[in-house]
């Protein structure tokens, strides 16, 4: 007789976003951000501590204002910005962005997998899962699932206009889609 051995498959994710960027509050210029996690830790300060190009010296030591732009906006990829103040993905927890097709009536869905590998795409979901595992010690503050604005005007021939407020403008940060 043969014993099962458990393990843990990890499931498979799309996430949609290719790069992270973040626009210097001094000289409007571009910043690469190397990793997801740095990135999620900037958007979530960027309201209290707005990004400027010395705070990238962090893993590029001679950045500055005077450097050309790391990336620039062009047509061959859908952007998008995402809101200021989402909090930081819990340890363990991953947040992954799905741009939709365009002509819906929706840019993208968020989706949160759990440290067991359980996707979790709406509110209810999370706060069911929150109640049936009060030991992990999460709250649903620590989620969003609000998607990010695309910048493309015409992306979804569905929504709604949405010009953003100079708050949002003040905080820019963008990821740069796959198409």
């Amino acid at each position: 007789m043969e014993q099962a051995r458990s393990m843990v498959v990890s499931k498979r994710v799309w996430e949609s976003v290719k790069m992270y960027t973040v626009q210097c509050a001094k000289c409007s210029k571009w910043r690469l951000i190397p990793t997801k996690e740095m990135y999620e830790d900037i958007r979530e300060m960027i309201a209290e501590q707005p990004f400027i190009c010395e705070t990238a010296r962090k893993w590029r030591p001679n950045v500055s204002c005077e450097h050309e732009s790391d990336v620039n906006q062009d047509s061959n990829m859908c952007w998008a910005m995402d809101r200021p103040s989402i909090p930081r993905t819990p340890s363990g927890w991953q947040r992954i962005i799905r741009v939709r097709a365009e002509g819906g009536t929706k840019f993208a869905d968020i989706y949160y997998v759990t440290p067991a590998n359980k996707r979790l795409r709406s509110r209810v979901e999370l706060d069911r899962y929150i109640a049936e595992h009060p030991h992990e010690g999460i709250s649903a503050s620590q989620f969003s699932f609000q998607p990010p604005i695309p910048l493309s005007g015409n992306y979804g021939a569905r929504r709604r206009a949405h010009s953003p407020s100079s708050n949002e403008n003040a905080a820019r940060l963008e990821a740069y889609f796959k198409h």
